[in-house]
């Protein structure tokens, strides 16, 4: 039996429509494109491991994103436990793969909403959102009601439904998906997302649709818009030829773009031959060339960081790192 949806308070009407949808769709869980089916609200965990209350790994103003994001005060990030992906290369992987962090109820994740704006953070940096669309929509709605004004921040890894993203019109102000593949091969081996490529096409013309491009005010902070990461991955495997090609060619080349070549091996990508070294020069410049050849010339650039010695023997099982911040520090170049 299907445990009841939670209460609401006393929300709008409806804004109260929308979060009930939201909590409906976790029944028979299709909040992300997997559609896993498992009942949420009675507290079963799929592939993202969460049930009814979103977890919470770390709350805090970061330095480390875009400049139009960061500003002078930084961006107000709250990291979400859980992932509906599993890559083998993820940074955040104690967090996203091995569940740390505190549930929280909607009201906790609205208090902490409104604490980061009061410590001065620029904007509400929703991390790793996906899985957990109607808690958070529940929770900023009950921050707006409490006087939240900062910009919100949808800070996801593009394996999002547009069902749930529609539910989050007028409450997101800022897009920031990532376009990690362009092969759906590619995307089930490293990150165990069937059709990944079209779902998250999908997924970025429905923000594409409700933020339009990146705009930013007179301070150079970004107030609404779509901002796409993509991260080059060695030897090709991210296909950003293909991803920029689908980006200048169906969202328009007005469209911002964060070119990262901070990719460096963690987690399970230490024992994954294709995937245990950094990207060389000649792969960073490559992806530089495919950029501004498609005219994609709005959004930022990430400083190559350097190579490697290569690969890790698979029979040398290396340690994991200690991974003691939530997400690496990044460095940009205005394109």
């Amino acid at each position: 039996m299907t445990a009841p949806l939670p209460f609401l308070g006393d929300l709008p009407e409806e804004v109260a429509e929308k979060v009930r949808s939201g909590y409906e769709a976790l029944a028979a869980c299709r909040v992300c494109p997997r559609f896993c089916g498992v009942d949420r609200l009675s507290g079963e965990t799929g592939t993202c491991r969460t049930g009814l209350l979103a977890k919470v790994a770390a709350a805090n103003l970061h330095f480390g994103e875009e400049p139009c994001l960061t500003g002078t005060r930084g961006s107000g990030t709250v990291f979400f436990s859980g992932c509906n992906l599993a890559c083998d290369f993820c940074q955040n992987f104690p967090l996203s793969q091995l569940g740390q962090g505190q549930e929280k109820t909607p009201k906790e994740i609205a208090e902490i909403f409104l604490k980061l704006e009061s410590r001065g953070a620029h904007n509400i940096n929703l991390v790793t959102p996906s899985h957990v669309v109607p808690q958070i929509l529940h929770a900023l709605a009950l921050a707006r009601k409490d006087g939240l004004t900062a910009p919100v921040v949808y800070n996801s890894n593009g394996y999002d439904e547009p069902a749930m993203l529609r539910l989050l019109e007028g409450f997101v102000d800022i897009y920031l998906p990532d376009m990690k593949y362009a092969s759906d091969i590619v995307a089930l081996r490293h990150s165990k997302a069937p059709g990944y490529g079209e779902r998250n096409r999908a997924a970025v013309r429905e923000m594409a649709r409700q933020v339009g491009p990146l705009s930013l005010d007179a301070s150079g902070l970004a107030r609404r818009g779509l901002l796409i990461r993509h991260l080059l991955l060695p030897g090709g495997l991210s296909g950003f030829s293909e991803v920029a090609g689908f980006i200048r060619e169906e969202l328009g080349r007005e469209t911002a773009v964060s070119f990262m070549g901070q990719y460096f091996p963690t987690h399970r990508a230490l024992r994954i031959p294709a995937l245990a070294r950094r990207i060389t020069q000649d792969e960073y410049d490559r992806g530089l060339r495919i950029l501004f050849s498609e005219g994609l010339v709005e959004g930022y650039v990430q400083e190559f960081e350097g190579e490697d010695e290569g690969l890790f023997p698979a029979s040398s099982e290396p340690e994991e790192p200690e991974e003691k911040e939530c997400q690496k520090e990044m460095t940009f170049a205005t394109s």
